[in-house]
């Protein structure tokens, strides 16, 4: 009867666990979606956490909002915005940002979101940075 028991507190336990995990996830998907409302923005495609997500997001429209009067280039706002990531979470990342083109990336796993702000589509995504080093003088 003690296995039985244990064995259903363990149940209840990985049930409780779940469902937590599940309501935190629609917590989640709610809060981006109204913040995606908010800021008139299509997210396309991510693999990233949320908080990276919403400083990406607020970050971008800050930059579109503060250059509304005299146009920005797409190459100036990429620029920014990746600036702001690597100083924030660390080098490699890369931005482009446009209203046509095409892609195909590879990223470091959590590091990686599409979206469309207005009529821009901005593509962030990080890369591993490997030092490369000289090899050593040949001897003979």
């Amino acid at each position: 009867m003690g296995k039985d028991k244990e064995h259903e507190q363990k149940l209840m336990k990985k049930a409780t666990t779940h469902a937590q995990h599940h309501n935190h996830n629609n917590n989640a998907l709610m809060r981006m979606a109204s913040i995606a409302i908010n800021l008139n923005v299509r997210l396309k495609s991510l693999d990233m956490p949320l908080h990276m997500q919403e400083h990406a997001l607020y970050y971008t429209r800050s930059l579109i909002s503060h250059h509304a009067s005299n146009k920005p280039s797409h190459t100036h706002l990429a620029r920014q915005l990746k600036k702001e990531f690597d100083s924030t979470y660390g080098p490699a990342w890369h931005c482009v940002i446009g209203t046509s083109f095409g892609s195909y990336v590879s990223h470091t796993g959590g590091a990686f979101f599409y979206f469309s702000i207005d009529s821009l589509s901005v593509l962030l995504f990080k890369t591993e940075v490997y030092l490369v080093t000289p090899p050593p003088p040949l001897t003979n």
